[in-house]
């Protein structure tokens, strides 16, 4: 019996497999086809870029040739004319990323997770998982596949990552996939020579384009060829299919298209066309005794944003700090896995809210598509709550707040997102002035109904681990902290000064350093709403 068995060498399998192999893991990957491979999602965003860093095949990435992608053309919003945003403006560490040949990128990942010491074995199709009791839906003890020869074969693991994609080996397997209503789309791609790029100097930038059914993409690569894709809504897709046939439809939205057709009008047609049929869905569960699901295998959303890459990075490496945990402490295992799936689909909300709101916020087109997807059918979330979802990490992710702007967004909508951001700048103005003027220390701050400092697993260095997490109606998803920032937060009595929470504090410490750090902690907390009230005493 080996340690881990992981379904999938997409990026969520082969991110989760090179985690582990490298802390010593006998992992074992079973990839259905035979790399390089045919993949649509050749888009990647800044978030990326620290990943692969981390998985040490950045520096491959970048010799590979890929174009870096610095942002985004947009056709769509309140004008029909083309604009802008590039990832600088609000992300400076990581400018740019890639636009990547899928075959070639997903190779690299591959042969670095093989590099690491991982059992890579192509060619290998999983039929199920085994369960310790047959039959039952309790411990998974292992997989039943066929190897490259056609050979069915068995094997036994403590752990099993289901990375299988969109076949999502477990998650069918236990009826946890539900498709996501409000995005239920039908994509047709393929691909073209001789396209003609966007002006400089957005040559590399993704370009999407609003039109009656739906919109498109184009993607330049580093090979010549341009990725073009349609989104409709699929049941209109799957009618017209049907009439018309694959390529004669996936010829019309292009040509539905002004500005796409334009590109195009010079180009050869060289592969495709490929559809792709009601792929938005999430899962129940994600996580349970003895195995994990990542990527595609746990969710897919609408590709508006590019996000199915960075989700799958992500959750690889999510996934691997899980099951290392699994492997080594159960205590904390059971602690850490409504934290994987918490992690999880905080990020999976973040990006369907944003991509929910900008398919909302579109006046460029009137069809029945757009009419559709301009209600907001979400009714439990307020606006507030809506822009919160929406904008949530925006330090990591760098563009929410930019192309809301472009958008033609409901009026309560707006209107909250103003408010909000009005009342947290007010905030902090107030904080950085009472900072500056001296009368920090003597200010007694007032805690916010509902906040609380939870102790619970964190995501750490390649493993799950205890610590603190703050908590609040402002921040419900919670916010790692330090144990200062914890204490800290527990001598807010609303009766005690900043000085004298310092004072208790910096017992046999640096007392100058410790106001330091609290005097700004007090002004973050402030503005983020945390702290409800920071007055100065008379």
């Amino acid at each position: 019996m080996i340690d881990v068995i992981v379904i999938g060498g997409g990026p969520a399998g082969s991110t989760a497999a090179t985690m582990l192999a490298r802390r010593g893991f006998a992992v074992t990957l079973l990839e259905r086809e035979h790399f390089p491979r045919e993949h649509v999602g050749e888009s990647l965003l800044p978030a990326s870029m620290p990943i692969l860093e981390a998985l040490g095949v950045l520096e491959a990435v970048e010799s590979a040739g890929f174009l870096k992608k610095w942002g985004a053309t947009m056709v769509w919003g309140q004008t029909r004319e083309p604009w802008s945003w590039a990832f600088r403006e609000t992300n400076r560490q990581y400018p740019h990323a890639y636009q990547v040949f899928r075959p070639e990128f997903d190779q690299i990942l591959l042969r670095n997770s093989a590099a690491a010491g991982a059992t890579v074995r192509e060619g290998c199709r999983v039929l199920d998982v085994l369960f310790d009791e047959p039959g039952s839906a309790n411990l998974p003890v292992g997989v039943r596949f066929t190897d490259e020869s056609g050979a069915e074969q068995t094997l036994f693991a403590r752990h099993i990552v289901d990375a299988s994609g969109q076949s999502g080996i477990i998650g069918r397997a236990r009826r946890l996939r539900t498709n996501d209503e409000h995005f239920r789309n039908l994509a047709v791609y393929g691909y073209f020579e001789g396209a003609q790029r966007l002006p400089e100097p957005n040559e590399t930038n993704i370009f999407i384009e609003s039109f009656e059914h739906g919109w498109t993409w184009n993607i330049p690569l580093h090979t010549g060829e341009m990725s073009v894709g349609a989104v409709v809504d699929s049941h209109h897709g799957q009618a017209q299919i049907a009439a018309l046939g694959v390529e004669a439809f996936y010829r019309a939205q292009v040509a539905s298209a002004p500005a796409t057709a334009k590109m195009l009008t010079d180009a050869r047609f060289v592969r495709g066309p490929i559809v792709i049929r009601d792929w938005s869905y999430v899962s129940s569960e994600v996580v349970g005794p003895g195995w994990v699901l990542a990527g595609d295998a746990a969710c897919f959303i609408d590709p508006l944003f590019s996000t199915g890459v960075h989700l799958a990075l992500s959750s690889g490496i999510m996934a691997a700090a899980y099951v290392a945990t699994a492997l080594t402490d159960a205590e904390l295992a059971a602690a850490a896995a409504p934290v994987y799936k918490e992690l999880y689909f905080q990020q999976y909300s973040h990006f369907r809210e944003l991509a929910r709101l900008f398919y909302a916020s579109n006046r460029t087109v009137d069809s029945y598509f757009w009419e559709v997807r301009r209600v907001l059918a979400d009714d439990s979330l307020t606006p507030r709550e809506a822009f919160v979802r929406a904008t949530a990490g925006q330090s990591s992710k760098g563009y929410e707040r930019v192309v809301l702007e472009h958008g033609d967004l409901p009026t309560d909508f707006v209107r909250e997102m103003r408010a909000l951001e009005e009342e947290q700048s007010e905030r902090a103005n107030a904080a950085r002035e009472l900072a500056a003027s001296g009368r920090m220390l003597a200010a007694v701050p007032v805690l916010a109904a509902a906040v609380r400092v939870e102790r619970q697993a964190v995501l750490g260095d390649g493993v799950f681990a205890w610590g603190d997490v703050l908590r609040s109606e402002a921040r419900p998803a919670g916010t790692e902290v330090s144990a200062l920032v914890r204490r800290m937060v527990e001598l807010m009595d609303g009766a005690r000064t900043v000085g004298e929470i310092v004072s208790l504090l910096a017992e046999g410490a640096d007392a100058g350093r410790v106001a330091e750090i609290v005097i700004r902690a007090a002004q973050v907390l402030y503005a983020d709403g945390i702290i409800e009230t920071l007055e100065a005493r008379a």
